[in-house]
């Protein structure tokens, strides 16, 4: 293995249960993208004939694939295999509920979508005042604005419950997520196997809530 990328992958021991360079060296944060995968699939086949509902289910599969590159190969191009298809996937689905869901017209929904911008960058200096919330903090802008189109968009409908559960189920997710350097000399393993596990749950749910909008 070259220099750079040795210091590259000095640079990028994030996680508790990585502690070396190899490729298997967190093997529990690399098979718990299963998760994502699984309900990916599940999903793909909930959604027969409903493209966006797939297309939705096909990115949590590319999710998983992405975050396992990450958590075996470590390396720069990985980690955007990692970040990129979940900012994608956040896009996709904000698009999504505002055309089909809150019925907005194309163009309108586009902005709306297209908003999320510079509302991330409102939110992430807010989160990074505050200890906790800094550790993952673009992270905590997807929470909120579940809670915000629950309240706001989709008040009294079951769309808004759905909401509801998928902005708890990431916040619970986000909160492991960054306690696993904090928890590292009580257990080894850490916690990031938790976020992948909790949030292949959480995206497969949300799938299921766009779903159930457009059969009923």
């Amino acid at each position: 293995m070259g220099g750079t990328q040795m210091d590259w992958m000095a640079q990028s021991i994030d996680y508790c249960e990585r502690v070396g360079f190899g490729f298997w060296d967190e093997p529990v944060n690399a098979v718990t993208n299963l998760s994502f995968v699984l309900a990916g699939l599940v999903m793909w086949g909930r959604c027969r004939g409903l493209p966006m509902g797939r297309a939705l289910s096909a990115l949590i599969m590319v999710i998983g694939v992405g975050s396992f590159l990450w958590h075996t190969f470590a390396t720069r191009w990985a980690e955007m295999a990692d970040t990129l298809p979940i900012g994608i996937f956040i896009l996709t689905y904000l698009f999504a509920v505002n055309r089909d869901m809150l019925r907005w017209p194309l163009w309108r929904a586009a902005l709306g979508t297209a908003a999320f911008i510079p509302y991330a960058m409102v939110v992430v200096p807010l989160a990074n005042a505050l200890p906790f919330f800094r550790v993952s903090n673009f992270y905590w802008t997807v929470p909120l604005l579940l809670v915000i189109y629950a309240l706001i968009f989709l008040r009294g409908r079951a769309e808004a419950r759905g909401f509801w559960i998928g902005a708890g189920l990431l916040a619970v997710s986000i909160s492991v997520r960054s306690v696993d350097r904090a928890w590292c000399e009580v257990l080894p393993i850490g916690t990031h196997f938790l976020w992948h596990t909790i949030n292949g749950v959480m995206l497969g749910w949300m799938v299921e809530v766009y779903r159930r909008s457009r059969i009923t």
